[in-house]
């Protein structure tokens, strides 16, 4: 594997759209939090409707040039804390090999558009490494004399949504001819329930806000849905598993079997759809084979308090829940139910996958994976990674208003045990000088501190000590 081409296919909001140069979705967001020209908003990025699969024109049309590099957050749905350094996020660096820096021609970065459809992401990521592995492969013998016998073949590393193109790619496309291994990172194997809050226009949660700034969340509410409506990659993240559940009973059930308020049902249909098609194709190669042949290594989160469902009210109202019943671990990475992550396709047992304290938004770049990625590029062993005594999660909101104070939580079974301090920065840049500050018991089991920050985006690093361990979380705050 170690002369194999590296694919990095990042995430939804992983990569900078931009139009003339300029970064619409930053210039969109702004607009829509603190409602200058709040039209704007939807406009920069809405695309028309019923574009399905089909690559839109002008006007709609963006550039996809490069990765994220700060962090940035669609609030209610993801966050990323970028990808600045994803060579070395990888585990891949000279000073491993201080006889032989890597190639430049062995390591691909994937950028797209990520509001498009991931079956045509998946076809664009099927013309970009036919060309880039058919260029390493003449070079590669060069390089490393074990690929004269072995030609070189893909390593797809993909962080959330970008794992769902790849196995489009894989099973649909032909890929898994060319893959040697597919690591995912956070991926959502069977969607995320966080997917059905924005797209029925409850993204952000008001309460507890004061009037004015209650009525502005409903209205952001009410345009993130608009906008999300129009991406036929967000439709595509509906979860796949029973995560409905009636006010008058405890049945769980599918999206299919059940109507949501304000959840239109051609968006359900299409992400039941695209998961069909994998799964199908996926059976159809499977047929007789012991294995795929590609080896899959799953990172998937479960220590934070994530979205699993959501409670359908008598009246219609909506109410979504990070616990469905009272049986079973409903943990995950904040943004990704655990069991979603898990690759249960590929991997017979839980302990097949490679469990993480990491949140959503830092995964790819969290150094607790870092020697982990290393190693699979290497063929050498992986390890369990998350220790269950140790391991804490935090609750954050996700978009909060200027200056007023907001509350971060810790959980986990030591954190009153330990010391935890949070603290606010700059998206770029060195850490802010103010002083963190320190989570105090809540009574109930976890710690709080109290927080607030002007209009802007930030990174929450939430610390704690004995052992040394730290959580990332990007947080909106917006002019409510």
């Amino acid at each position: 594997m170690n002369h194999d081409l590296i694919v990095f296919v990042p995430g939804i909001l992983g990569t900078r759209l931009t139009r003339d140069g300029k970064d619409v979705w930053n210039q969109s967001k702004q607009a829509l939090l603190s409602f200058r020209k709040p039209g704007r908003a939807v406009e920069g990025l809405m695309l028309p409707p019923g574009i399905g699969d089909e690559a839109p024109e002008d006007p709609w049309a963006l550039d996809a040039d490069r990765l994220l590099k700060a962090p940035e957050a669609l609030p209610g749905l993801v966050s990323s804390m970028g990808y600045p350094d994803v060579r070395a996020a990888l585990g891949w660096s000279d000073v491993e090999r201080k006889e032989q820096g890597p190639h430049p021609k062995q390591y691909l970065v994937f950028p797209y558009d990520w509001r498009l459809s991931n079956r045509l992401t998946a076809q664009r990521l099927r013309a970009r490494v036919d060309t880039a592995l058919a260029e390493w492969r003449d070079l590669a013998p060069g390089v490393y004399p074990e690929a004269h016998d072995d030609p070189p073949k893909l390593i797809l590393m993909c962080h959330s949504m970008g794992g769902l193109v790849a196995r489009y790619y894989l099973e649909c496309l032909g890929g898994r001819e060319h893959t040697r291994a597919l690591v995912t990172m956070g991926t959502p194997f069977r969607g995320a329930a966080k997917a059905v809050r924005v797209l029925t226009g409850h993204a952000l949660e008001p309460q507890n806000m004061v009037t004015r700034a209650f009525e502005r969340v409903l209205s952001v509410n009410e345009r993130l849905a608009h906008l999300a409506r129009s991406f036929p990659s967000v439709a595509q993240l509906l979860p796949r598993y029973e995560a409905v559940l009636g006010e008058d009973d405890d049945k769980r059930r599918l999206l299919t079997r059940v109507q949501v308020p304000d959840l239109p049902t051609e968006l359900v249909k299409e992400a039941f759809a695209f998961h069909r098609d994998i799964d199908e194709a996926w059976e159809r190669h499977q047929a007789g084979l012991t294995a795929p042949p590609y080896r899959v290594h799953c990172f998937a989160g479960r220590a934070h308090p994530t979205v699993h469902g959501v409670v359908v009210g008598v009246d219609g109202t909506l109410e979504f829940v990070t616990r469905l019943d009272n049986d079973g671990d409903w943990s995950g990475d904040g943004t990704v139910p655990g069991g979603s992550a898990m690759a249960s396709w590929a991997l017979e047992r839980e302990d097949d996958a490679l469990w993480s304290g990491e949140r959503h938004a830092g995964m790819a770049g969290a150094e607790s994976l870092r020697h982990q990625l290393g190693a699979i590029r290497r063929s050498r062993p992986t390890r369990q990674m998350l220790d269950g005594d140790t391991a804490f999660g935090i609750e954050v909101p996700e978009l909060v208003p200027e200056s007023a104070p907001f509350t971060v939580r810790a959980t986990g079974p030591t954190v009153t045990e330990r010391t935890l301090r949070a603290r606010l920065s700059p998206p770029a840049g060195p850490l802010a000088d103010t002083e963190p500050v320190r989570l105090l018991p809540d009574g109930a089991g976890g710690v709080v501190a109290e927080l607030r920050a002007s209009e802007g985006t930030w990174v929450l690093r939430v610390e704690a000590d004995r052992p040394y361990s730290i959580c990332h979380e990007v947080v909106t705050v917006g002019k409510l």
